[in-house]
């Protein structure tokens, strides 16, 4: 089985070998690097053109890890940013989704969790940190993101929307479910970023339970 290749960009030296250690322990994944500098990250993501890039925000320099992903994403398409970061305030949120970010996890997601968003994030998803989801969320209603999910937050789903999930439940990946419903990946990854902030979750799993009321 072919791993999912990941590069780190993380400044801090014992954070860095923690998260490494975390991914390389997986049966799905590979760190393909570990960036401590900008420098070391352009030329690990521009030379191993991974599927995955976890992102800091702070890099102890003047550039950001959101500098680096506005500059890279365009020469690395393929690739896909998440943020990893202890920052979650909106301002930081929505830079990082302008810049190209398609994922965000806070720093204390637990390692089991970090590495199903990875997954998620190859397979075309956009895994959120449930914190950030609700912020996501709260910024399109204009009102503080709720501690609990609304009691109707299941008839906001649109027809199209059930369809995907319910493709979803039966453990297809993006690429299929793109298939089976006649729609590109990139417009399916769009339609479960919508319902994870309808349903306030971060990823396919909780989507799916919070669906069938698990």
């Amino acid at each position: 089985m072919k791993k999912i290749g990941v590069v780190l960009v993380e400044d801090k030296a014992d954070m860095r070998a923690v998260v490494k250690d975390i991914i390389n322990l997986s049966e799905e994944c590979i760190c393909l690097g570990a960036a401590g500098t900008p420098g070391e990250a352009r030329e690990f993501i521009l030379t191993m053109k991974p599927e995955v890039v976890l992102m800091d925000v702070h890099l102890n320099t003047n550039e950001t890890g959101i500098d680096l992903i506005r500059e890279l994403k365009p020469q690395v398409p393929a690739t896909q940013f998440m943020i990893f970061s202890v920052f979650e305030d909106e301002d930081t949120i929505f830079d990082a989704l302008r810049a190209g970010a398609t994922g965000y996890l806070i720093k204390k997601t637990d390692p089991v969790d970090t590495l199903s968003a990875i997954k998620e994030l190859a397979e075309g998803g956009a895994p959120m940190s449930r914190q950030i989801a609700r912020k996501v969320i709260a910024s399109y209603s204009g009102q503080t993101a709720p501690e609990q999910p609304a009691a109707n937050e299941l008839n906001m789903l649109t027809e199209r929307e059930r369809e995907i999930l319910e493709q979803l439940s039966k453990g297809l990946i993006y690429k299929e479910i793109a298939a089976n419903v006649n729609l590109s990946p990139e417009t399916v990854r769009k339609h479960v970023y919508n319902i994870y902030l309808k349903l306030h979750v971060s990823n396919r799993v909780e989507a799916v339970n919070r669906y069938y009321g698990r």
